[in-house]
C-alpha cells in the first residue's frame, strides 16, 4: 500500500518476455497487485511474469484496449497504474507519480513522455505523429494535452464507472484520457516522465495506427 491506498499495476503484453522481466524486477514493493494481461503471446511472457509474482490473465482476442479492459475488470486497487511490458516506462517512478496524484488531488494523471531525453527512444516520425494527435485532441476537447498517446497513467479506480470505453485497439490510450477530460467531476493532470528505448520487437504501425487514432478522435468527438 502507499499512504493507505491499495495499488494495482496493469501491464498489457504481447511477446514481451525480455522486457517484462526488467519491468517486474524494478516494481516497487508497495504495489499490492500486478496484473499482466497476456494478449496471445507465443513466447515465455506468461511464465516469466508468474516467476516474478504477477497475476497473469490471458486475453486471446488481440487488442491494446481489449487487454486493458480485461485487466481493469480484475483490478482491486484504489489506484491503478498502467505501463507497457517493453520497459520503456519507468516502474521506479511509481512513487513519484502516485505522490503527484495525491498532492494535486487529481483523479487521472497522464505521464507525458515529452520532452524525450533519450534520443533513441522515439524517432522524429513518431514525435511528429504524437504532436499531430495531441494537438488534434487538444483542439477538439478544449484542453491542452501534451501526450495523448502515452501508455502510462495513474488514476483512481472509482472513475472507471463513469467512463464509456469502447476501443479495443491502440486508440484506447486516447479514449481513456478523453473520458477523463469530458467528465467535470474528474480532475485531470499531466506531468513528465522519463521514457526509454523499448526492449524487444516494435509492434506499432505508425501510419496505420496514427491515421486510425486521428479518425477515432474526430468520430468520438462528434458522435452522440
Amino acid at each position: 500500500m502507499y499512504k493507505d491506498q491499495k495499488i494495482t499495476v496493469v501491464i498489457p503484453c504481447l511477446n514481451e518476455e525480455q522486457g517484462i522481466e526488467q519491468v517486474l524486477r524494478r516494481m516497487p514493493t508497495f504495489v499490492d497487485q500486478v496484473i499482466v494481461v497476456d494478449n496471445g503471446s507465443t513466447d515465455r511472457t506468461s511464465e516469466v511474469a508468474r516467476e516474478f509474482g504477477a497475476e497473469v490473465i490471458r486475453e486471446d482476442v488481440r487488442g491494446y484496449g481489449r487487454s486493458y479492459k480485461r485487466g481493469f475488470a480484475s483490478a482491486t486497487g484504489d489506484i491503478i497504474v498502467t505501463l507497457d511490458g517493453d520497459h520503456s516506462y519507468p516502474p521506479d517512478a511509481l512513487s513519484y507519480l502516485i505522490e503527484a496524484l495525491l498532492h494535486l488531488d487529481a483523479d487521472f494523471l497522464n505521464a507525458s513522455r515529452f520532452p524525450v531525453r533519450d534520443r533513441r527512444a522515439m524517432s522524429f516520425k513518431h514525435k511528429f505523429g504524437n504532436w499531430v494527435l495531441s494537438f488534434a485532441m487538444s483542439l477538439l476537447y478544449f484542453r491542452w494535452v501534451r501526450d495523448s498517446q502515452s501508455g502510462m497513467w495513474v488514476f483512481r479506480r472509482a472513475i472507471l464507472e463513469g467512463m464509456t470505453l469502447e476501443s479495443d485497439s491502440m486508440a484506447f490510450s486516447e479514449e481513456i484520457k478523453i473520458e477523463a477530460l469530458k467528465n467535470p467531476r474528474v480532475h485531470f493532470e499531466e506531468i513528465p516522465v522519463q521514457y526509454s528505448s523499448r526492449l524487444g520487437e516494435i509492434k506499432l504501425n505508425p501510419w496505420r495506427d496514427g491515421f486510425f487514432n486521428l479518425w477515432f478522435l474526430v468520430r468520438k468527438r462528434f458522435s452522440k
